[in-house]
């Protein structure tokens, strides 16, 4: 189950890494113009067009789409790896799915010359493998969708592979987007600016990634990882103040 907008560059490594392996891939578009829904297509994927309600609630109306109880949930930018696949099959093959409400396993970015695998982005576990019986997306309904599983979950080993950001400018760019969504979600909890709030978990982001979780072991990326994300905690709570007490300049005398 992939959803989906805009996002025909990046499918088919994500569609080749499933494709002759599952019994069903569905491709859930939402606002799509480019040709998704046509690379979609090539890989034997059932096409369906959904209405944008926000990532919660749009997942969930296309885990209803599937045919099977059991459905991997993946994003266009990510890739089964080899491991990962091995570690699925094995699941059924040994019943796990009759004990199990699903299947964890942790998620590995490719960030500008290497995998990240340490600090905050390392593991990173992803609950994805699910029996959509007894599972639904859950948590906020505009951003940190996540999914919610009645009955254990098994921790697989494989790593499903993340390429997120394929330059720096792109994850440059994502900071502002979740700036305007982590604002919303203050305002509509009525939760006001800090500095306190801001400096002091901006300062914690850096050294919990970078200290206690060894990003310094992934090297010159490692540093970039833990510095960026401080400045992304930061700037959301500086577009908080910013939203609670930014005005225009005064007008010339």
């Amino acid at each position: 189950m992939i959803v989906a907008r805009n996002e025909g560059r990046i499918l088919p490594r994500c569609l080749a890494s499933v494709h002759g392996w599952v019994d069903e891939i569905i491709v859930a578009l939402n606002g799509t113009t480019d040709d998704s829904a046509a690379v979609a297509a090539r890989f034997g994927a059932a096409v369906h067009t959904l209405e944008w309600r926000g990532y919660r609630d749009t997942k969930n109306d296309a885990l209803a789409l599937a045919r099977h109880p059991w459905v991997l949930c993946l994003d266009a930018d990510e890739e089964v790896s080899g491991a990962l696949r091995r570690d699925i099959e094995a699941f059924f093959a040994e019943g796990q799915d009759t004990a199990h409400a699903g299947a964890r396993f942790p998620r590995k970015v490719w960030f500008i010359d290497r995998w990240i695998t340490h600090g905050d982005w390392y593991p990173d576990l992803s609950l994805r493998l699910i029996d959509r019986r007894r599972s639904r997306w859950g948590g906020d309904a505009v951003v940190h969708e996540k999914m919610e599983c009645d009955g254990p979950v098994l921790r697989l080993r494989g790593d499903l592979h993340h390429y997120s950001f394929p330059n720096l400018a792109t994850q440059i760019a994502k900071i502002n987007p979740f700036a305007d969504l982590f604002v919303r979600q203050q305002q509509e909890r009525g939760r006001r600016f800090s500095a306190i709030n801001a400096l002091g978990r901006a300062l914690w982001r850096f050294f919990r990634g970078y200290v206690l979780k060894a990003g310094f072991r992934d090297g010159y990326p490692g540093l970039y990882v833990a510095t960026v994300n401080a400045f992304a905690v930061f700037a959301r709570h500086a577009r908080l103040y910013e939203a609670e007490r930014g005005r225009p300049p005064p007008d010339l005398s």
